[in-house]
């Protein structure tokens, strides 16, 4: 079965090529570029199945590389990696039509992650892609089919409780900032969403708390946490 070819235009060449080599060792087909104009002229050369663009490139930045390549295959899916984490920029990229945004520094985990999600969901089927089992506690997540499992119990989680939870998996222990998660499931953020996001975790809340290692934290002025306490 092909592999799933990745557009990959970053500048930080250092950070290319580990990435290059991480993505190649998880069966991915990897083009490397380093500024907007070689990333342009790759694609419409090219074959590519996936992109990930920085934003901040030479020559063309990622915004404009985007839209351009949006132009050419409004359906390939787009990662933006940056190191702006302004909400603006993020609202700016959704806007694009790009199916996620990762802010350096981030583990090359999360990108494989966020990567093979992406490509589930738009239906691609091959070897690159790997089920995505995320632990918590006692807890299994089956993500591609929103199932929260524990024991032998199974929960079936809508679109928006599933999203919400891998985010919040993906950054284990560590804050994940409510307009990201905001930005990232709705598209936006404001009052009535923020909102919408308290009624969801509240329900994620419930869901885990038969696992009492297992908590959403909400720390004020900053967002949620995960946090997971291994027994033992």
């Amino acid at each position: 079965m092909e592999k799933v070819k990745v557009l990959l235009v970053e500048d930080d060449l250092n950070l290319g090529f580990l990435l290059l080599e991480f993505l190649e060792s998880n069966n991915f087909d990897v083009k490397l570029y380093k500024d907007g104009e070689s990333g342009l002229n790759a694609y419409k050369t090219g074959s590519f199945d996936f992109c990930i663009l920085d934003i901040m490139l030479p020559k063309l930045d990622g915004f404009s590389l985007a839209k351009k390549i949006k132009a050419e295959n409004n359906d390939i899916p787009i990662i933006f990696l940056t190191a702006k984490s302004l909400k603006e920029d993020k609202i700016k990229g959704f806007k694009i039509g790009i199916d996620d945004y990762i802010t350096k520094p981030f583990e090359e985990e999360e990108l494989l992650y966020r990567i093979n999600a992406i490509l589930k969901r738009v239906g691609f089927k091959n070897d690159s892609i790997r089920e995505e089992i995320i632990n918590i506690g006692t807890f299994s997540f089956d993500v591609q089919n929103q199932n929260l499992i524990c024991k032998d119990i199974e929960r079936r989680l809508t679109v928006k409780e599933s999203e919400i939870l891998r985010l919040l998996c993906l950054s284990k222990n560590k804050i994940v900032k409510r307009d990201d998660i905001m930005i990232s499931v709705w598209g936006d953020n404001d009052y009535f969403i923020g909102r919408s996001l308290d009624v969801f975790v509240s329900k994620l809340r419930k869901y885990l708390e038969s696992d009492p290692g297992v908590k959403i934290e909400s720390i004020p002025r900053a967002g949620l946490i995960l946090s997971e306490k291994l027994s033992g």
